[in-house]
């Protein structure tokens, strides 16, 4: 198949920006939405200029959360996969319950992780690391039962022994499923920062994170400041993103399919 140019992976994005802030404009003008409702691209700009301090001050406040909860998903969640996929019996005795937890809505344990983590910072690090847990357990766990079956063969006829099969085979296997977890829990964990900041972090435990703004915002009716929240949020997710993705190529991309180069 023939490559895209490089302009053309950056000029369709902005198209399409350009096209989705076009119909946003038509909606607004052509239905008479008043401003309270639907502000205007430039009204939220002018927004999140006037409100910067408090948006940056508050970013900040909830990528330390959301960078707390997802480090402390990240190794767990390794941690956890490599005992469950190298034993047949931990497997059958907690991936079922796992999955269980994985299907219970949190804002369900939100008044538990009040009562055992407590309000602010530590009650919002549980959320982000609930949230992001279970996508980084579950792809590596399928990562290091997917091990080719015929290189698994290879190193049982070489009498290998089972931390050598798990070190040098299994875990490279994985790696790729591994890091694929990391960047679903990547777009998870600044979301589950700020639904635990405004669960938990809004009241003696206040953390003045972009969930105690969202809360703030949406009490005073300031609708514009609250879409340039909205936008703040996005911004925060996409860096976290970002920095997985940089990691996914630094890690893979020198042995790994998903970067061959064709030059041809």
């Amino acid at each position: 198949m023939k490559r895209q140019p490089v302009w053309m992976t950056w000029l369709l994005p902005v198209l399409g920006g350009l096209l989705f802030g076009a119909i946003w404009l038509g909606v607004k003008h052509l239905g008479g939405v008043s401003d309270w409702l639907l502000p205007t691209p430039g009204q939220i700009l002018e927004a999140a200029v006037n409100e910067r301090t408090r948006l940056l001050t508050a970013a900040g406040s909830t990528a330390l959360g959301a960078l707390a909860g997802f480090a402390l998903a990240a190794t767990g969640g390794m941690v956890l996969a490599l005992a469950v996929g190298v034993s047949r019996t931990l497997r059958a005795t907690f991936y079922p319950w796992l999955l269980v937890l994985q299907m219970t809505p949190v804002i369900v344990l939100t008044p538990i992780i009040v009562l055992w983590a407590g309000p602010g910072f530590p009650g919002i690090v549980t959320i982000t690391w609930l949230i992001s847990f279970f996508p980084i357990v579950a792809n590596t766990t399928q990562g290091l039962l997917s091990a080719d079956q015929n290189h698994v063969g290879l190193f049982r006829m070489a009498n290998a022994s089972r931390w050598q099969e798990l070190w040098l085979l299994r875990l490279p296997s994985a790696m790729p499923y591994y890091l694929a977890g990391l960047r679903i829990a990547a777009t998870l964990a600044p979301i589950g920062a700020i639904f635990g900041e405004y669960m938990v972090g809004n009241s003696s435990g206040g953390s003045g994170g972009l969930g105690f703004l969202v809360y703030v915002y949406n009490t005073q009716i300031k609708i514009p400041a609250l879409f340039a929240t909205a936008l703040t949020s996005c911004l925060l997710g996409f860096i976290f993103v970002a920095a997985v993705a940089l990691l996914n190529w630094a890690v893979l991309r020198k042995w790994h399919d998903s970067f061959e180069r064709h030059d041809h």
